[in-house]
């Protein structure tokens, strides 16, 4: 896991990290423990406030596309990777799902 000091400068602020109200109603029942987005939009360490509740930004990191796993779409709120694949792709339509397209992951946790 890289130290925050070789982290580039973030591309936008924690408050935008998670807006959705189904992506927000998942992470508060604790379904959702993570979150991937073309910018980096936390430090670890970071908090998150969603609803009054605090969450712990734990690991930021990249990876592609073609990394993700069934096990990355759980993180997620989703039950496989598949549906995960298509709720993103309805939500950025004419966007191609490219393996090699890089994503940052923000991993977090209630504290």
């Amino acid at each position: 896991m890289p130290e925050i000091n070789n982290l580039p400068p973030k591309t936008c602020e924690i408050d935008r990290m998670v807006t959705k109200p189904d992506d927000v109603e998942k992470v508060l029942t604790g379904k959702k423990t993570a979150t991937r987005r073309n910018g980096r939009y936390a430090d670890p360490g970071e908090i998150m406030v969603l609803q009054g509740k605090r969450f712990k930004v734990e690991r930021v990191y990249r990876e592609t596309l073609g990394d993700l796993t069934d096990e990355s779409a759980v993180q997620e709120g989703f039950n496989n990777l598949e549906e995960y694949k298509n709720a993103i792709l309805a939500i950025h339509p004419g966007m191609p799902w490219k393996a090699e397209m890089k994503v940052w992951v923000h991993e977090f946790k209630e504290v």
